[in-house]
C-alpha cells in the first residue's frame, strides 16, 4: 500500500466530460423544445386573432337586406394584413377564403421565427420557422 494515491488528483476524467456534454445536450433540448412549443402556441393565437380581425369584414348592407352573411374578401385580407404587419416575429402569412355549405370561412396560416438559444451550440440550425393556423367561421343569428 505504498503506491501513489494521487495519480488523477486535479484531473477531470473522460467519463465526466462525456457525461456533462450529454447532460448539457438534454438541458438544451428541454429549454429550446419548450421555447419552440411556446412559439407554436403564440403562432396559433396570432393566427386566430388575425382570422377574427378578417372575419369582421362582413358586408353589412347585404346582412341588413336579407340576413345573409357575405364576407368582403378584399377588406378581410386587408384586415389580416394590417393586423399581422404590426407583429414583429411573423415572417409570412397566407389568407384563404372559402364558402362551405353556404357559410364563409377565413383561414389564416402564418409562420413565426424562433431563435434557438442552446441547440445551435450542438450544430442545429440557429432559427426554426414555427407554423400557426386558425379558421374563423362567420355565423349570424336572426334577431328579427
Amino acid at each position: 500500500m505504498t503506491g501513489r494515491l494521487d495519480r488523477d488528483a486535479g484531473r477531470v476524467s473522460l467519463f465526466l466530460v462525456i457525461a456533462m456534454i450529454g447532460v448539457l445536450a438534454i438541458i438544451a433540448l428541454a429549454y429550446d423544445g419548450a421555447g419552440q412549443l411556446r412559439t407554436m402556441q403564440r403562432a396559433d393565437n396570432l393566427a386566430a386573432e388575425a382570422a377574427r380581425a378578417g372575419g369582421q369584414a362582413v358586408d353589412l348592407q347585404q346582412l341588413l337586406e336579407d340576413g345573409s352573411t357575405v364576407l368582403e374578401e378584399d377588406a378581410a385580407r386587408a384586415a389580416v394584413d394590417s393586423y399581422l404587419r404590426g407583429v414583429d416575429d411573423v415572417t409570412e402569412w397566407d389568407v384563404q377564403i372559402e364558402t362551405v355549405d353556404g357559410v364563409p370561412r377565413l383561414t389564416v396560416e402564418l409562420a413565426i421565427t424562433y431563435d434557438r438559444a442552446f441547440l445551435d451550440l450542438f450544430s442545429f440550425a440557429d432559427t426554426v420557422s414555427v407554423p400557426g393556423t386558425a379558421t374563423a367561421t362567420l355565423l349570424t343569428t336572426s334577431n328579427r
